[in-house]
Formats: C-alpha cells, sequence, structure tokens
C-alpha cells in the first residue's frame, strides 16, 4: 500500500514539473480515475491530478489578473469541494467491496455465505451524494443479510447521511429553522436536503439524549461550586394542528386561537459560588442607582456545569404534571449525581406558580431544600401595588416600590402586607383597585415562607431565577417560538431534547456518543474484522 501511494506522488511530482501540454495522463492518475469514475455523477469529470493542477493555474491567473479576494475565495472553494469530492471517491474506491471469500465464520457459530451479486447502498457526505457496491454475507438471497464487511469497517451510519452531515446539519438545527438549514448547506455544499429529512433526522438523533445523559462525564467534585441551585418554569410551544382537531374558527373571539400551544416544562440545574449582599445593594442594583466614582461592578461567580432540559406535556389539556414530575425527577437524578452524600446545600428558585411548587413536594430533589420565591416575580407585584395609589412613572410610585422592596429584602413581608392593607383603607380606594389590592396581598402572604431574603442574602444564595428565565427564552423560544412556526408533539420534544445538549456545551460529546453508540448497534460482528486481511485493490 504503501509503495502504491509512493509511486502516485512520484507520478504527481514528475506531471507539476511537466509544464507542457501533455496529451495522455500520468499512469497514477489514470489508476485513481479508473477507481472512482464509477462514483462520478458526470463521467467526464476531470481526475484529481488534473482539478489540482488546474487550481494552482487558476491561483496564478488570479494573481496575474487582479480578480477581487472575494471572487477568488469563492472558486477556490469550489475547485476544493470538487478536490474532495473526487479524493473521498478514491478513498471509498481504494476499500473495495469487502469480498471476504466464499464464507464468513460468524461469532454466534454459524456460517454465512457470500451472495452472489453486490448490494448497492447511498451515501451522503459533505461532498456529495456516492453509491457504494458492497459484497454481502447471508443464507441466501432474498433473506436478512447477517454481515457487510464494507459497512462495518467504515463504520457507515444507520442513515444515508454520513455522521458529519447529520452533525453540522443538526448543529445549525439547533439555531436555525430546517428550511434555513437546507438553503444555508445547499450555498456552502451544493447540496440538496429535503425539510421531512432533516427532521426526521433530528427526531433519530433525540433517542440518544436520554442515554447520553446518563453516561456523561461530571464536573469535577472539586470545581463544584459552594451551593446547588435548581429551579424550574413553564414557557408554551404552539402545537400544528392534527388531522383530527376541528378547524379554527372564521372569526376568532377574544382568548380564541388559531393553533393551542402546549406547555413544556423547563428545568435547570447547576453549582454557584455563594454571593453574600446586603438588601441595600440588591435595591441599588434593580433601580440601577449609579457607582461612586472609582466604585468597580461587583464580580459574580460564575455557574458551573449548567445544564437545561425540557419536557412537553403530553395531555391533550396541556396539563402540567406527568412534565413537572419528569423534570423534578431528572433534577433529583441529577443532584444525586453530582452532590454526592448531599453535602452541599441545595437551593430551588421557583417563581409562584402552584403546579410548580406541588411537584417539589411530590417528588423532592432532596430531603432539605431551601425553597426561594424568584424575586423578580416579586418586583412587579409591588409595582402593581404603587400604581393603585401613584400614577405610573411617576417619582412617588419609584419611591413606593423602593421603600417595599428594602423592608421585603430585609425579612419584612408581613409588615409590608399590613401597611399595604392599611393604606389602602385610608386612600378608600374603588372596589375593583381593593380587589387588586387584596390579590397581590395574598399571593405576598401565602409565599411568605420563600421570602426569607435576609437569611438568603446573607448566606449568599442567588434570589432571582435568570438562569431559568433565560433558558425559557433561549432555549425554547428563541427556536421553537418563531413566527409562523407549528410543531408536532413528537418533533418539539425531538427538538428540547437535541437543543439541550447543544446549549449544555456537551455537544462534541454527546455526538461522539451517539456514533459510538449507533456503532456498537450496527456491527456488533465487527470483531470479525480484526481476523482478516483486508486485501485492497492494486
Amino acid at each position: 500500500m504503501r509503495q502504491g501511494f509512493a509511486k502516485i506522488a512520484r507520478d504527481e511530482k514528475a506531471f507539476r514539473s511537466d509544464n507542457k501540454s501533455a496529451p495522455t495522463l500520468p499512469v497514477a492518475r489514470r489508476k485513481a480515475t479508473a477507481m472512482f469514475a464509477h462514483q462520478a455523477e458526470d463521467r467526464n469529470a476531470l481526475p484529481f491530478f488534473t482539478l489540482l493542477h488546474d487550481l494552482l493555474g487558476y491561483i496564478q491567473q488570479a494573481a496575474r489578473n487582479g480578480c477581487p479576494a472575494h471572487e477568488v475565495e469563492q472558486e477556490l472553494w469550489s475547485h476544493l469541494l470538487r478536490l474532495g469530492r473526487h479524493a473521498f471517491g478514491l478513498f471509498l474506491g481504494l476499500q473495495g467491496t469487502g469480498d471476504l471469500g466464499p464464507s464468513l465464520a460468524l461469532p454466534d457459530g454459524t456460517t454465512a455465505q457470500r451472495l452472489e451479486s453486490t448490494h448497492d447502498r447511498p451515501y451522503r457526505s459533505v461532498f456529495g451524494d456516492f453509491t457504494l457496491a458492497r459484497t454481502v454475507y447471508g443464507s441466501r438471497a432474498g433473506q436478512k443479510i447477517a454481515f457487510v464487511p464494507l459497512d462495518a469497517r467504515l463504520q457507515l451510519p444507520e442513515s444515508d447521511y454520513s455522521y458529519l452531515l447529520q452533525k453540522w446539519d443538526q448543529a445549525l438545527g439547533c439555531e436555525v429553522a430546517f428550511a434555513r438549514v437546507a438553503a444555508t448547506l445547499h450555498d456552502v455544499l451544493g447540496l440538496k436536503q429535503p425539510v421531512d429529512s432533516l427532521e426526521h433526522m433530528n427526531r433519530h438523533m433525540a433517542q440518544a439524549v436520554e442515554p447520553f445523559r446518563q453516561a456523561r462525564p461530571l464536573p469535577k467534585p472539586a470545581k463544584e461550586a459552594a451551593v446547588f441551585v435548581v429551579s424550574a418554569d413553564g414557557k408554551g410551544i404552539v402545537m400544528r394542528r392534527g388531522p383530527d382537531d376541528p378547524a379554527p374558527k372564521a372569526h376568532r373571539g377574544k382568548g380564541d386561537k388559531a393553533n393551542k400551544k402546549r406547555m413544556a416544562v423547563v428545568g435547570a440545574l447547576y453549582s454557584v459560588g455563594r454571593y453574600p449582599r446586603s438588601p441595600e445593594e440588591v435595591v441599588a442594583a434593580l433601580f440601577r442607582d449609579p457607582r461612586q466614582p472609582g466604585q468597580a461592578a461587583p464580580r459574580r461567580p460564575e455557574p458551573v456545569g449548567k445544564h437545561v432540559w425540557a419536557r412537553l406535556s403530553r395531555a391533550a389539556d396541556g396539563s402540567l404534571g406527568e412534565p413537572i414530575d419528569a423534570v423534578f425527577g431528572w433534577l433529583k437524578a441529577e443532584l444525586q449525581r453530582r452532590n454526592r452524600g448531599g453535602v452541599k446545600e441545595v437551593v430551588c428558585l421557583l417563581d409562584g406558580q402552584e403546579a410548580l411548587r406541588e411537584g417539589l413536594r411530590r417528588e423532592p430533589v432532596v430531603p432539605q431544600v431551601v425553597e426561594v420565591l424568584d424575586l423578580l416575580h416579586v418586583t412587579p407585584r409591588l409595582w402593581q401595588a404603587a400604581h393603585l395609589f401613584h400614577k405610573e412613572g411617576s417619582v412617588e410610585a419609584s419611591a413606593f416600590v423602593r421603600q417595599r422592596l428594602l423592608r421585603v429584602l430585609r425579612g419584612e413581608v408581613k409588615g409590608v402586607v399590613a401597611g399595604l392593607r392599611r393604606l389602602g383603607k385610608l386612600r378608600g380606594l374603588p372596589a375593583a383597585q381593593r380587589q387588586r389590592l387584596q390579590v397581590l396581598c395574598r399571593y405576598l402572604k401565602a409565599n411568605a415562607s420563600r421570602m426569607r431574603y435576609d437569611e438568603y442574602l446573607a448566606k449568599g444564595y442567588p434570589i432571582a431565577s435568570g438562569v431559568i428565565e433565560g433558558a425559557c427564552r433561549h432555549y425554547v423560544k428563541d427556536r421553537l417560538e418563531r413566527s409562523g412556526m407549528r410543531w408536532s408533539k413528537a418533533g418539539a420534544q425531538a427538538m428540547l431534547d437535541v437543543r439541550s445538549e447543544y446549549l449544555n456545551g456537551d455537544w462534541e460529546g454527546f455526538y461522539q456518543f451517539r456514533i459510538d453508540r449507533e456503532t456498537k448497534r450496527l456491527y456488533p460482528q465487527c470483531k470479525i474484522l480484526e481476523e482478516v486481511i483486508w486485501t485492497l485493490p492494486a
């Protein structure tokens, strides 16, 4: 094999030194052409070394002509794709058909016979489409094929799309619509890919997400921060109307939607260092007070090992019981793996949604979890209360909120509630406004046990769920709620699964895990190849 490549190199060198227009091809180029000519879509395509010679000639000519750089880039890329196609075709041609003799002894003790005719399979790579002629082994024609040596040697994927092409397709698909993926890669690689094939690929890839989660390497214990934080929230996804669903009304009234949403429950887990603060510092940050001259911005600790995942509601009515239990079950399992022995404190940041609190009670992530009401769900209610007494945007309304927020952060929630009720009576609010004030006060009173912010700040706990809010926005909304998007249940869940690994920073590890897992499943008999000599074509 080395001698063969050495001869090709010598012939190539001789070809490059020949500045004359030779009417015949060097021997190596004729052999290379014969090896992969059957792979080329264009039977009149130039052989590999002629393409290389043309590329070098183009570069010299473009330099002499002073061509614009962007035009040269485009032309070079086209040349390189053609070179890549012929090089990859040469590689495939060198493998032969995988003929290992008239019979093969399989690991299970049976013997498979070589079938008379080769079996073709398509292979779509980043360099274009190829057809592989493969020798196959089985009991007889028409029966299930027992072993395909070439497939096992090349570790070919189950689908016609190469692993590299699938990786690029799905990495792009985690950010943009599949129609945009198809258009982009057609522009870059010249490949035409149906959107439904990309969607099917996404669903197939999602099957490897759960096994990967269970095998995913954990952050080293020494790198985990002092406090673990878990959080959950819900986000609606617009669903595609099913074949049995009623058609939307010709005239929709208030609250009627052309397409229904189905809720996805998003969970997040990470560890973070303690960040003690005073109530005054938090208020100053929320109101964006200017810092004193020379005062540096505080450095917040960065989350460690942040992972997100979401489960879409499977119930037709969009009820959250099952997805909440699934997400909290996942959070619990992750904590058991990362917080061995429960030695570190665990904080659960939630909004006031009762369904999430019930889910935490059904599936407690740890026995002693510190529940914290997200402060960003408290401040809007203080602003609503302020606007019952003062004009929106007024200095008085801002002072009203600042004063009461400071008291809330000092642990004086009950005093704030009593003061609001007393003020409502003194001001003689109209009935409708009194009702709104009572709703606000009931919310604060019901969540007072989760609003011990003075204790949380002293211990350096996070009190705002920016991570989960950002996850709902970036993880779900930015990909699944774009204009005009409608999802099937299976399609939405598959995208949530695959996109989670993309956003968690595990994309490379996940993709290699998927390849290894599929290879083991497809080729359990690949050890046969260790005992045979694979002869390359002369």
